[in-house]
């Protein structure tokens, strides 16, 4: 399986974008990587860049990067809201798909190496790829800044890990490292006090605020047995925070780097930001997210908000991610667009993003009515099951909020998310099955002359074979899930819309039994008597099921009106 790391390297130029244009096309010059997000900052002086591809890819476009950044930003001339120690003051490398912390360690070192090698300028390691524990945190590392750099440089303790232990005024040091999917993440306030955003920061930050006597400001700082300086940790784990004033925008932040959203989501970190603010007077008025963000994360949070509202969260991703928007006022700042925030979505290309369901109703009915043998009944059995667990979505969503069942609205919700996941696979299958079509056809057009190619071309065929059963086989087994749900909105869903439940009971029966008949004669001729058994057993009863429980649906719905 292909392994995808991301690179998030931050360069010290947030206002010249013919700079940030040179930069950003020695990465797309790379072929197998991909440029994700550029996001410019005038006040901080500052720009994040986000590419993804295979290591070594990502590894050569690194390279490029930083070295044009070294050669057209002049950090003696810098100045930015932002912490910064060079012209690529940090390059991150963040594990995506299959493929390990430890490996990535080996690549940013790899990394760091060749820039202190080729570019001879100081280069650190930091988190994950870091050399010694002192050096984890990017903020020891990063103290003191490009100010400080010099005098840093000539003490032991700070000999950088690759490159000369020479201050190169012109380009700083660079910070490289391996670390989890990081998330940046600012929230605005209705204050214009850099002092009272530092004060919620330290509240809510991991590292917290250090332990004074009497006034929190002004008293003597406590000290512990070994005369280091005692800290009151803050409410968040694996969360770092500052406040600043964004002069672009006219308002005081609190800037947060969110390190492991698996143990403080952006939604949790959101509300206890909220929650401090109100502590002292302040209101948070949005927020914004520098860089991308998972997926998972503006779904757990749009879920979060849902519940938080006793709303069903039995919704679709993009009104969930919707909600999530909403609900923290990303658009206050500038419009906050999903297909250029969530890395799925920036992932996403004609392979992967369905073809079909993609569509308008016309377009996908014209294209089923056209002269081209796909879609073809398959596609169409999967798309009417999705329409027939729609329906019964649609009815737990109305019972979750009717009028006098406002405490039944979990109960709703439950079903309306099993629903949505239901759907939502299939309507893959929509496309799927007129891919394993496709697959049939590009076996059939492989070369049959020699004996090798026979045989290859024999095998092609059977794989597509076994792949043309399996799917409308499993268009069956999803369709007939939809089932228990359709029966309980019939039974004791919302009774202004049995009916509609009703007419998901047909749906799902006709998805099943149209997907039947594509089992049946895709198995026709196939030499694998063992599987066409077991496929033909398995789908003769999931059909005989599913009949048997549409009648048993209709006639509670036809006894109901």
């Amino acid at each position: 399986m292909q392994q995808i790391i991301e690179c998030v390297p931050n360069f010290s130029e947030g206002r010249d974008m013919a700079i940030i244009k040179q930069i950003t096309d020695q990465i797309e010059s790379v072929e197998g990587v991909k440029l994700l997000d550029v996001d410019p900052g005038a006040a901080t002086n500052r720009t994040v860049v986000t590419f993804v591809g295979e290591p070594e890819p990502v590894l050569e476009a690194a390279f490029l990067a930083v070295k044009k950044a070294s050669e057209l930003i002049d950090m003696s001339k810098h100045t930015g809201e932002h912490p910064r120690m060079g012209a690529t003051d940090v390059c991150p490398l963040v594990p995506v798909a299959n493929i390990t912390m430890e490996e990535t360690v080996v690549y940013a070192r790899k990394l760091a190496k060749r820039l202190g090698d080729e570019l001879n300028f100081p280069i650190y390691c930091y988190e994950s790829a870091a050399f010694t524990p002192e050096r984890k945190n990017l903020a020891n590392i990063r103290s003191g800044e490009y100010e400080g750099l010099e005098e840093k440089l000539k003490k032991p303790e700070w000999q950088p890990d690759f490159g000369p232990a020479r201050f190169n005024p012109r380009t700083g040091a660079t910070n490289v490292g391996a670390r989890d999917f990081l998330v940046a993440f600012n929230i605005n306030l209705n204050t214009t006090s850099t002092r009272r955003a530092n004060s919620i920061a330290f509240d809510v930050r991991e590292k917290g605020r250090i332990l004074r006597e009497g006034d929190p400001v002004t008293g003597k700082i406590v000290r512990d047995e070994h005369g280091e300086p005692v800290s009151v940790p803050g409410t968040l784990k694996s969360v770092k925070a500052i406040g600043w004033f964004i002069e672009e925008y006219g308002v005081a932040q609190i800037s947060m780097n969110l390190t492991n959203i698996s143990i403080t989501p952006v939604h949790v970190a959101f509300d206890e930001v909220c929650r401090k603010a109100a502590e002292r007077g302040i209101r948070v008025t949005g927020s914004e997210l520098v860089g991308l963000i998972p997926k998972k994360a503006m779904l757990d949070a749009g879920r979060y908000f849902l519940a938080k509202q006793q709303r069903s969260a039995g919704l679709s991703e993009e009104e969930i991610i919707r909600i999530a928007v909403l609900s923290m006022g990303l658009n206050e700042l500038k419009p906050f667009n999903p297909k250029e925030k969530i890395i799925e979505y920036l992932l996403e290309d004609e392979t992967s993003f369905p073809r079909l369901v993609s569509m308008d109703l016309r377009a996908f009915a014209n294209e089923t009515a056209s002269e081209s043998p796909a879609p073809g009944g398959g596609s169409i059995s999967a798309y009417t099951g999705a329409l027939g667990v729609s329906l019964g979505v649609m009815v737990a969503n109305l019972s979750s909020h009717k009028r006098g069942w406002d405490h039944r609205w979990e109960e709703f919700s439950a079903w309306a998310e099993k629903g949505q996941k239901i759907k939502d696979e299939l309507l893959f299958l929509v496309d799927e099955d007129t891919r394993a079509f496709n697959r049939i056809m590009e076996a059939m057009g492989l070369p049959k002359g020699s004996d090798a190619e026979k045989a290859a071309r024999k095998a092609a065929m059977d794989n597509a074979t076994r792949y043309a059963i399996e799917i409308p086989l499993q268009v069956m087994k999803t369709t007939f899930e939809a089932f228990e749900i359709i029966k309980a909105m019939v039974e004791n869903g919302n009774p202004n819309s049995v009916t509609d439940a009703g007419v998901g009971a047909l749906c799902a029966r006709t998805a099943i039994q149209g997907a039947w008949l594509n089992v049946r004669v895709n198995s026709a001729g196939f030499s694998d008597a063992a599987f066409i058994e077991k496929a033909m057993s398995e789908g003769k009863k999931i059909f005989e099921k599913a009949v048997s429980l549409e009648k048993e649906i209709i006639a509670i719905v036809e006894q109901k009106i």
